[in-house]
């Protein structure tokens, strides 16, 4: 699973993905500071099993902290999009085409209004951030039609002809922006195309079908960033402007240095967490002190930095994403080293058992017999699906 961080120059993608990767991606406040993407992995969090048993477990793809289990998610930070990027406009197709891949969008906004659709900054509260919200929106869209658009009348007669489905057609145009049939036949039934001639659509059909196809495939949430320099109220216009698109205040810079910081050992915090300690032995500096401070007091007016929810919303609201726990022994919890809870796997709600053996290895799926519930030891069918936190053996013949 992949997460794209989007928006407009100078609003904070970048200090929200070091937040979340503890990369050291260019952050600096003028437009364009990131000039190629970066990828990294962040990390969302699931209660850990093992707490159930009363015994540790041995993580593997998954690190274990205080019973909670920290799952990994990539991440994409892409450079500053600007009005006019699917026409090219500031790199913009080139950035674009990073995305092609994402499973979802982060939408990171300066919500305190203070910079321009260039990046440039402006006096606070002179920018509408819903408005660059809207346009991107627009970019989006525009984008998946024009790789719709291309030649598509020729292709149309030619399946209009052959007779096949529409479906097959349209996932075989959209077959670089990780879209499956599934998510093609949501947009199909969310806006009244002719199915049969597809030769038939127009500009405008085309346009709908993908702002349907978007919607389906590549969920978004909004970011709201710099929520320090705005007030709750603000926020609260802000969201109720853009739902039902979900919005999240972020303070990433404070994250950052609040992840920096507890790697440094200065002080004691867990990301998503509404409170930090300053560790003993730490020797902090005035400044130091005084920018703790600041963040103890935005913590406690907002609750958190937003930044760990907005990430954990994207995946578990926004993907429908669950995180199951395949073992080799349903009895002990554990793989055939003896290791408890090695992994811990991210799949959509509702996956089959069946799809989750894929998952492991191609050989569980095709010689898949039935999967066995680790808390219950009830036998599950291939179509049985998946419950959030399962634990899970997938018995295969050999």
């Amino acid at each position: 699973m992949e997460i794209g961080v989007v928006g407009k120059p100078n609003v904070g993608k970048s200090t929200l993905f070091n937040a979340l990767t503890l990369m050291d991606a260019a952050m600096a406040p003028y437009p364009f500071t990131t000039l190629t993407a970066n990828r990294g992995m962040a990390a969302v969090r699931v209660p850990c099993p093992h707490v159930e048993r009363g015994s540790p477990c041995t993580p593997g793809n998954a690190a274990c902290r205080d019973g909670i289990r920290w799952v990994p998610v990539r991440l994409l930070d892409v450079p500053g999009l600007v009005p006019g990027a699917h026409e090219g406009r500031g790199l913009g197709s080139k950035f674009l085409d990073e995305l092609r891949a994402a499973d979802g969008f982060v939408q990171v906004v300066d919500a305190s209004g203070a910079t321009t659709s260039e990046g440039t900054p402006a006096p606070p509260g002179s920018v509408e951030p819903g408005e660059e919200v809207r346009w991107l929106e627009e970019e989006l869209v525009a984008w998946i039609a024009e790789i719709l658009g291309r030649d598509f009348d020729r292709h149309a007669r030619s399946v209009e002809l052959e007779g096949r489905p529409v479906e097959e057609f349209l996932a075989e145009r959209l077959t670089g922006l990780a879209i499956g049939p599934t998510r093609i036949a949501a947009a199909l039934r969310a806006v009244p195309l002719d199915r049969l001639h597809p030769s038939h659509w127009t500009a405008a059909d085309r346009r709908a079908f993908a702002q349907a196809v978007l919607d389906a495939s590549k969920p978004r949430l909004v970011a709201a960033n710099k929520c320090d320099r705005i007030d709750p109220e603000r926020a609260g216009r802000l969201a109720e402007s853009l739902a039902p698109l979900p919005v999240v205040p972020t303070a990433a810079e404070a994250e950052l240095t609040l992840r920096r910081a507890a790697r440094a050992g200065l002080v004691e915090y867990r990301p998503g967490d509404a409170a930090f300690r300053v560790a003993p032995s730490a020797a902090l500096s005035e400044p130091q002190r005084r920018a703790l401070d600041g963040i103890a007091a935005l913590l406690e007016r907002w609750g958190s930095t937003g930044v760990q929810a907005a990430l954990e919303r994207t995946v578990f609201d926004r993907l429908g994403q669950i995180v199951v726990f395949p073992v080799e022994d349903e009895t002990r919890w554990t793989d055939s080293k003896g290791r408890v809870l090695p992994d811990a796997f991210l799949v959509p709600s509702g996956t089959p058992a069946r799809a989750l053996a894929y998952r492991i290895h191609t050989d569980l799926g095709e010689h898949f017999v039935r999967a066995i519930d680790g808390r219950t030891h009830r036998a599950l069918s291939a179509e049985h699906p998946l419950e959030a936190g399962a634990v899970v053996r997938i018995a295969a013949r050999k």
